[in-house]
């Protein structure tokens, strides 16, 4: 064996030892982000386990890091329970880029109810990781142009509910499950003023 070294390219063998290193260390870095992956998306599930079960003291703990996006997560969760959102169907939450994943839920709630179009939404929450830590949470809707229309609506005709359960919504003060409930009471008189009993 050491004849045969002897014959080789002055360099090969060391070479060969470097590149083997970095192929080593390649792999061992690859193997490290697919683990983050799955703590983040482990982490993202119980998340949004912990906002559907309405319970703040179990949702409060994964925003501690995300601290702008605390308050009006919190607001919209108690939005979703005084809404009465019940989950229809969860696609598993999924890495849509670099630290950011994506869990896109179907839900029925009673503002949309209150419209009559048949329509469920689906909510998107996408989470911001850094260092194993939720850092931001962004929420999309697919909601129908109905949903703007009724709210704009509400917002113009009815004073009372605007100056009265949801006048903190802007700031995400006051009692959301009071808001939404009273929003639904809204959007059903709109639905009516609009289109009668019947659409």
């Amino acid at each position: 064996m050491r004849a045969i070294f002897s014959l080789l390219p002055s360099g090969l063998i060391g070479g060969f030892l470097i590149t083997a290193t970095m192929t080593t260390s390649a792999d061992g870095h690859l193997a490290h982000e697919k683990a983050d992956l799955a703590q983040d998306l482990k982490t993202a599930e119980a998340m949004i386990d912990a906002f559907y079960s309405f319970e703040p003291t179990q949702l409060e703990p994964f925003l501690t890091d995300a601290v702008e996006a605390s308050p009006r997560i919190m607001y919209y969760q108690g939005w979703a329970e005084g809404g009465n959102y019940k989950v229809l169907s969860r696609a598993p939450c999924a890495e849509t880029e670099d630290h950011k994943i994506a869990c896109p839920i179907t839900v029925q709630d009673d503002p949309v109810l209150a419209l009559k179009t048949g329509f469920n939404v689906t909510d998107t929450f996408t989470l911001t990781f850094a260092d194993k830590k939720i850092i931001n949470v962004e929420t999309s809707s697919n909601d129908q142009p109905i949903y703007y229309e009724a709210r704009k609506w509400v917002q113009a005709n009815k004073p009372d509910i605007m100056n009265g359960p949801c006048k903190g919504q802007s700031d995400k003060t006051g009692s959301a499950q009071d808001c939404a409930r009273a929003m639904t009471r809204g959007y059903t008189e709109f639905y009516k003023t609009q289109y009668g009993t019947d659409k």
